[in-house]
């Protein structure tokens, strides 16, 4: 049995409810391209409002970051990793939670309490040490020397203001060396496998902090780090997590992994990465933004190291390991058996332009190697076409010229910064999120999904939408560009359903029962066997609105404004995008 299936087990036996995994493309929640933790999906609940599985959740949820893009190659860094999780919502707090941790880690995965390490809260300007966790810890047999005491490490909070707390942080001594009577973390041979944070206060605007009147546990594990921990390996790569992956691109390229390392841990990374980008309900694409552009980069940084092994790229290399990948997670994860085709074909489809592009690339740079190449050259071969500088670099010396390297490299920092913050986003965004008009929004793309449904077509379904404090992006199936007259019945529809000020009503219910009531909703394999279910309407007006939702929404749709429809346009093959607004009266 793996890692994952032992721990839902476990917290199933704790009282736990097993929810499925969100989609790693989030749904309203503009401040991130991709979920970038276990808790994020989970935001509105930890918010207060009732999840219908009640109060004791546990899962492992598909997140994806992209900050550390670069640093992929090392023995540790991913760009998508499985984190596994477990929640109070107002139930249990901090005995239970660092109890049931410590039983977890000894008991499950036998791990001797010698090897294990813990950090607590030490105490700040606002609020005390956590003598309660410091205490819990002692009790269950962690000699006071492994518990140490820092204060910026162990205080978590989403923004500037909101819910926070405490957390402890667990650690594995990773060494055949003696291990040390004392814990310092600084000694890099403890490493850090679990976190519990205890949201039991909330930070004001003017810097003062109360107690929560409902606390919850948010905790979490990751699956990678721990499973190489648990097999004694000190590369992530060389685990049973990866270990298929490596060894079939060894068999492709005919190299081994020792001495090629980097290579095949970028290939093997980032083709997992998009395999499950590719299979996200969300349909995203490879492009040049948002999710599309991630998604781009790390398919062609995939071939360019493929190309750095030998390995003949026009070959069905990436299928192989695509394929692999696929079977890997199918048991896991539905969406990898229902989209197998579209993974497949997106990838191969992507290595085909990718390796016109290459092409290209080397044409101009035949138009450019007559002179030293300067930075801002070196940077727009290497965007524009894939050239790493190592490339840039060895086609210049058989020409016979210079690169600037310091250049290319400013260049470089400049675009890391600006796509650091594109695409990791201010994660504040979170549970600072949820807006008063992000709220009105989210109901206006409910009002829109069942005006097109009149104004276009009844199959017209939502196929993702974004929202920010400005607007709202909806996307929706249709095989045409509206005509005024569909916009103009849409937009007019909105508005009359906003004027007749129908209530906003919401049940929790079981989800095959939903469905046969009519609601609709954008991905149902992403939705647990009891779901909410928001309904607008009122008697005079009939339902005009049934759908699966997490929320949040308002409870009258004369609060929305006045509704107006920007721009309409294509948002990829069979799907178009509408921006709109909500005006104020």
């Amino acid at each position: 049995m793996n890692l994952k299936d032992l721990y839902i087990n476990f917290f199933v036996s704790k009282g736990h409810k097993q929810i499925p995994s969100a989609p790693v493309v989030p749904e309203n929640d503009p401040s991130v391209l991709f979920n970038t933790a276990g808790m994020q999906p989970l935001i509105p609940y930890l918010m207060g409002q009732k999840h219908p599985y009640g109060t004791r959740l546990t899962d492992y949820q598909k997140c994806i970051r992209t900050n550390d893009l670069d640093n992929i190659g090392d023995t540790y860094h991913h760009t998508f990793f499985e984190m596994l999780g477990n929640w109070s919502l107002g139930d249990y707090f901090k005995e239970e939670a660092i109890e049931w941790s410590f039983e977890f880690l000894t008991k499950v995965l036998n791990i001797p309490v010698e090897r294990l390490a813990v950090t607590v809260f030490a105490g700040n300007d606002l609020l005390p040490f956590d003598e309660e966790a410091y205490n819990k810890w002692l009790s269950l047999g962690i000699p006071k020397e492994r518990i140490a005491r820092t204060s910026e490490d162990n205080f978590w909070i989403a923004g500037e203001t909101g819910p926070c707390g405490p957390d402890s942080e667990m650690f594995y001594f990773r060494s055949d060396d003696e291990i040390p009577e004392v814990f310092d973390t600084e000694d890099e041979r403890w490493v850090e496998i679990w976190n519990d944070v205890f949201m039991q206060f909330e930070k004001h605007a003017d810097g003062s902090v109360t107690e929560l009147p409902s606390k919850n546990i948010d905790t979490g594990m990751g699956v990678e780090r721990t499973t190489a921990i648990l097999e004694g390996k000190r590369d992530n790569y060389e685990s049973s997590i990866w270990s298929p992956i490596i060894s079939l691109i060894e068999e492709i390229s005919g190299k081994e992994y020792k001495g090629n390392e980097k290579s095949m841990r970028i290939i093997a990374d980032h083709l997992r990465t998009s395999v499950f980008i590719l299979a996200d309900p969300a349909g995203i694409k490879p492009s040049n933004t948002d999710q599309g552009y991630i998604l781009r980069r790390l398919i062609r940084r995939a071939i360019r190291h493929a190309k750095n092994l030998g390995i003949d790229i026009n070959s069905d290399w990436e299928q192989r390991i695509a394929t692999k990948l696929l079977d890997m997670y199918s048991t896991y994860y539905k969406e990898l058996v229902d989209n197998r085709n579209v993974v497949l074909e997106g990838l191969n489809n992507e290595k085909v332009k990718f390796n016109r592009t290459l092409e290209k690339g080397l044409r101009e740079f035949n138009k450019v190697c007559d002179k030293d190449i300067d930075g801002v050259t070196a940077f727009h071969l290497f965007d524009t076409y894939g050239f790493p500088i190592e490339l840039t670099e060895e086609l210049a010396k058989e020409a016979g010229v210079k690169v600037d390297v310091e250049g290319y490299k400013a260049k470089f920092k400049e675009h890391q910064e600006l796509s650091r913050t594109a695409s990791a986003g201010k994660f504040k965004g979170g549970l600072a999120g949820n807006s008063e008009i992000e709220t009105r929004y989210h109901t206006a793309t409910h009002l829109l999904n069942a005006a097109l449904k009149i104004a276009v077509n009844k199959d017209v379904h939502q196929k993702g939408s974004n929202i920010t404090d400005e607007r709202m992006r909806f996307d929706f199936s249709c095989d045409h560009k509206l005509s005024d007259e569909e916009k103009k019945k849409a937009e007019d529809l909105v508005n009359e359903w906003i004027e007749a000020g129908l209530d906003v009503t919401v049940e929790s219910m079981n989800k095959e029962d939903a469905i046969k009531s009519g609601a609709e909703c954008m991905f149902i394999e992403k939705y647990p066997d009891v779901v909410t279910v928001y309904s607008i309407g009122n008697s005079k007006y009939g339902v005009v609105s049934k759908e699966l939702c997490g929320g949040p929404h308002v409870k009258n749709t004369s609060e929305l404004g006045h509704f107006v429809i920007k721009k309409e346009e294509a948002s990829s093959a069979g799907v178009r995008r509408i921006k709109a607004v909500l005006e104020e009266k």
